[in-house]
């Protein structure tokens, strides 16, 4: 098994405890992959980028709770959004049924004119009328931007409602994203269930959510081997023969699972298969999206909520590191997060930290009062694939042609975009690929969330609403 990103890792605790000797090879001296954290050269432990969990992410919560983790993670069911002339929204669910739980707290939205709203208010009404059945019409081949267009969304709402939501969500421009993904967002999260909204968040480093992997794995006769740098895979009689290492070392087993981004998989694999085999060719058609992440640090706390989200700006999240991880004070470490920060990838490192602190200043007041005691930014170029309109015919499936090589990652076809969620689903789904290949079919994919209230009957009705 190569990769013990979140992929890796929930295939290879599921196979473990199914009975699977499990070795696992990790190229970084970590867990976790692009959901990890990392020491800066004075010690401090910091995320590559604040990951969190929704109330609708089921196997990514069945990941935690198999590890050991649930426990670590902190739920919030009160949203906060600041624009730019600091007029604060709180979404917070109501005591009305889904899809309307959250209906009060949008007719108040500040930010948004009435007429604003009140379209807005139709279109999530015209997603919940879908029932959740997003994988064809109007929402398959199209981009969110033109779907929203022709829902007769203003470019203030598109800016300050719907992209505010979305990029953070699926780190991509709206042009650039398939609407498909951009209605389930909105269904599973904020229309279907109560509960899909509720934030998660990690209450300690994400390095420490996956102590628990390592043991799954090796109390059942398992490795797991960190700074193991796989160089190939070989195959024979068109099956995987074995793992090329350095120094000339090889590792073989019955079975193989590639869990590595889709670029570094396509290096990995024999170039004769990729070139002879379309489900590998086609892996090349996908293209990534990238996520900036910059750490603050000040003198003095200088921000009360857990996290606020922002409008009118590069910066769109501002998480509250200290108050939200254990035995980190109250508010002096902060990090602002971009989602699809293209625009930030050819500027230095100096420029984004002078253009997020001056943006924090005006959101954070006690900023201006504050020292900064230093800054670091994280750039990530390929840090998701990207949704964009058609992607989903070049997602493979985890089972490929060759008997025992299989693929995992957010990447592969899961149903879900590029989240810590997709990631444990195709984990699940190429260990249920390898059970059943065993001969011993298991399902471990957990359901979605089921509707509510009113969004059940619009489940349970298959007639398609009129207006899409």
């Amino acid at each position: 098994m190569i990769g013990a990103g979140l992929a890796g890792l929930s295939s290879g605790v599921a196979l473990a405890e199914a009975g699977f000797r499990v070795k696992l090879l990790e190229q970084r001296p970590f867990l976790g992959g692009r959901a990890s954290s990392y020491s800066l050269p004075d010690g401090e432990e910091i995320d590559n980028c604040q990951h969190v969990t929704l109330g609708c992410c089921t196997n990514l919560d069945d990941f935690y709770q198999r590890v050991g983790a649930l426990g670590k993670i902190a739920r919030y069911r009160r949203l906060i959004f600041i624009d730019s002339r600091g007029h604060r929204a709180v979404v917070d669910a109501s005591p009305l049924p889904a899809p309307f739980h959250l209906a009060p707290s949008l007719a108040f939205y500040p930010s948004l004119s009435w007429p604003e709203r009140r379209r807005i208010g139709e279109a999530m009404l015209s997603i919940a009328r879908r029932g959740g059945r997003n994988n064809d019409g109007d929402a398959v081949g199209c981009s969110m931007l033109d779907w929203l267009r022709t829902h007769r969304q203003s470019e203030e709402a598109i800016s300050r409602f719907w992209s505010t939501v979305l990029v953070s969500a699926l780190n991509e421009e709206l042009v650039r994203m398939e609407a498909r993904y951009g209605l389930d967002v909105f269904w599973k999260a904020f229309l279907s269930a109560r509960s899909g909204y509720i934030v998660g968040i990690p209450r300690v480093p994400l390095g420490e959510l996956y102590e628990g992997c390592r043991a799954a794995i090796e109390q059942r006769d398992g490795e797991v081997i960190c700074r193991a740098a796989v160089r190939g895979l070989n195959e024979e009689d068109c099956r995987i023969s074995g793992v090329a290492m350095d120094g000339g070392r090889q590792y073989s087993a019955d079975f193989y699972l590639l869990a590595v981004p889709h670029e570094a998989a396509l290096k990995l694999l024999p170039e004769r298969i990729v070139a002879s085999e379309p489900q590998f060719r086609q892996i090349r058609n996908l293209q990534v999206s990238p996520i900036t992440s910059v750490h603050f640090w000040f003198d003095r706390d200088v921000m009360a909520e857990p996290f606020v989200t922002v409008l009118d700006r590069t910066t769109q999240w501002i998480f509250n590191k200290s108050r939200l991880s254990e035995g980190r004070g109250e508010g002096r470490y902060l990090q602002s997060v971009i989602s699809a920060s293209y625009g930030l990838m050819q500027r230095s490192r100096q420029e984004i930290i002078n253009l997020c602190l001056g943006e924090l200043q005006q959101v954070l007041p006690e900023t201006r009062k504050a020292r900064l005691v230093k800054a670091t930014v994280v750039k990530e170029t390929a840090a998701t694939f990207s949704p964009q309109p058609g992607s989903d015919r070049w997602r493979p499936s985890q089972r490929t042609p060759l008997p025992n090589l299989f693929l995992a990652g957010d990447w592969t076809a899961t149903g879900w975009p590029a989240t810590m969620e997709g990631a444990v689903r195709s984990g699940y789904l190429a260990a249920e690929a390898i059970l059943s290949a065993c001969g011993e079919p298991k399902c471990l994919l957990k359901p979605e969330l089921p509707a509510e209230g009113l969004a059940l009957y619009w489940v349970r009705n298959k007639r398609p609403d009129p207006s899409n």
